[in-house]
């Protein structure tokens, strides 16, 4: 079995952010987190990545945007989020 390569990226004091990683961190999964600031690299990248979106966490499995906490909530209370996991 495969990791999946899980990344997500964040601002501080972001309740969507938290919710999200402990999702993540519950499930035993490991993350590389990308700390995004205003108009830095990072947030960049995420823009570029996620087809235009601004908004914090935005999240990928495998380099497949998943969106964000709600669409991550969202695979979770459908049971495909584990899929994905353990794709």
């Amino acid at each position: 079995m495969t990791v999946p390569k899980v990344e997500i990226y964040t601002r501080a004091f972001c309740g969507y952010c938290y919710r999200a990683k402990r999702l993540l961190d519950s499930k035993g999964i490991e993350y590389q987190e990308h700390e995004v600031f205003f108009s830095g690299a990072e947030k960049q990248a995420m823009i570029q990545r996620s087809s235009g979106r601004t908004t914090v966490p935005q999240i990928f499995i495998d380099d497949r945007h998943i969106g964000g906490c709600t669409e991550l909530m969202e695979l979770e209370s459908r049971g495909k989020l584990d899929e994905l996991l353990t794709a």
